[in-house]
């Protein structure tokens, strides 16, 4: 896939749950760099956040872990910044160990 231009978007925000959600799933015939992401603790108590680039038909597990419950404390953020570059079919997968986090993931996409 050859690429033109590359275009700054926001690839998915939402509420992380105790059980694993899909943030994004990365289209047919697309690919996806992940740049930014930010997680935003809203409770009294730190929450352990898990993080999941996924393949295609595959799960979030321990072999495909960004972050692996990692501790945010009370009131507090967890930012990373990188490059993960995350082909189609591909999808962000989160979870925490209790409701009150937030999370942002940045990035860019071919157009």
């Amino acid at each position: 896939m050859a690429f033109q231009d590359i275009t700054g978007i926001q690839i998915g925000q939402a509420a992380i749950t105790a059980v694993y959600t899909t943030v994004a799933t990365v289209d047919t015939a697309k690919r996806i760099y992940v740049k930014d992401i930010d997680v935003c603790n809203t409770t009294a108590a730190a929450i352990g956040v898990y993080i999941h680039l996924a393949p295609p038909a595959t799960s979030a597990d321990i072999s495909n872990a960004l972050f692996y419950n990692s501790s945010i404390a009370a009131y507090d953020n967890l930012q990373w910044t990188g490059t993960q570059l995350i082909d189609a079919g591909w999808t962000i997968q989160v979870k925490a160990s209790a409701v009150g986090c937030t999370v942002t993931i940045s990035g860019g996409q071919a157009v």
